[in-house]
This record gives structure tokens, sequence and C-alpha cells, in this order.
């Protein structure tokens, strides 16, 4: 894992931790092994996973969903947690596959929110600046 120099009363030291595992510690000092006991658990970060839903963008147009025939209503949802930064879409508007909804940012990037299909928008759930979670509803599409 890491190697390490001491000198401790004018004696060098090559140590080289091997492993680690809770409060339990093994490393070989000057090529002797040993097996060393914490008096603390030494605590792991747990780093988060991102779960995103497979969407419709970076696939050709054709791939993407016809108009919204049939007059269901569509409704597009945050990809991530984030904050809302300019809301394009409005009430009313008419829009077709890939025209942009909004700009959200997320982990410190812009994202741009686009039509999964075509209609007219029929609600718009969010406003600049309005935190959002993600799978929060951010626009309906009929």
């Amino acid at each position: 894992m890491k190697d390490y120099k001491f000198k401790i009363n004018d004696n060098n030291y090559a140590v080289k931790i091997k492993a680690a595992e809770g409060n339990e510690i093994t490393l070989e000092v000057n090529g002797t092994s040993y097996v060393v006991e914490m008096e603390k658990e030494v605590k792991t970060s747990k780093t988060p996973t991102l779960a995103r839903r497979p969407t419709s963008v970076g696939q050709p147009k054709a791939a993407v969903k016809a108009p919204n025939a049939g007059g269901a209503v569509k409704k597009v949802e945050a990809p991530l947690p984030g904050v809302i930064i300019n809301v394009v879409a409005k009430e009313g508007d008419t829009v077709k596959v890939g025209d942009t909804l909004m700009t959200m940012e997320a982990m410190k990037m812009e994202n741009t929110i686009l039509a999964e299909v075509s209609g007219t928008i029929t609600a718009v759930k969010v406003n600049p600046q309005q935190s959002v979670l993600q799978g929060d509803i951010l626009v309906e599409i009929a």
C-alpha cells in the first residue's frame, strides 16, 4: 500500500504498510512482518454512488420517441440533485424532441435538460434558484 521511512534515535526504519482492515494493520519493518492493532478503528469513507436513469441524450434523434402521440402526459424528471439556473420553457409552449427546457447545476456542472418528446408544455414545476432532488418532476408535456 504505502512505504515510509522513519529515523528514531539515529536508527533508520523502512516501513511498508501492506494491508489495513478495521483496526488491524499488517506492515513490514526492515523486512520483518508485523500485525498491529490500533486503539481506535480507522474510519473509512463511503463514496456515494450516483444512480442515473438512461436518457436519450446523445442518441440520434431518429432513435428518440416520436411526438407524444396518444395525449399521455410525459413528465420530465431531474436526472440529478441540483439547482435550477434558468427555465426556458413556459406553459403553453410547443416543443420538439431535443429542445432546451431549462438549465440546472448539478455536481458543479451545468446540465441542459432537453425535451424527450414533442408536444405542448402543460406545467412547469420549478423556478430559477430552486433546489431539486433526483427524480423530481420539472416539466409536464402533453
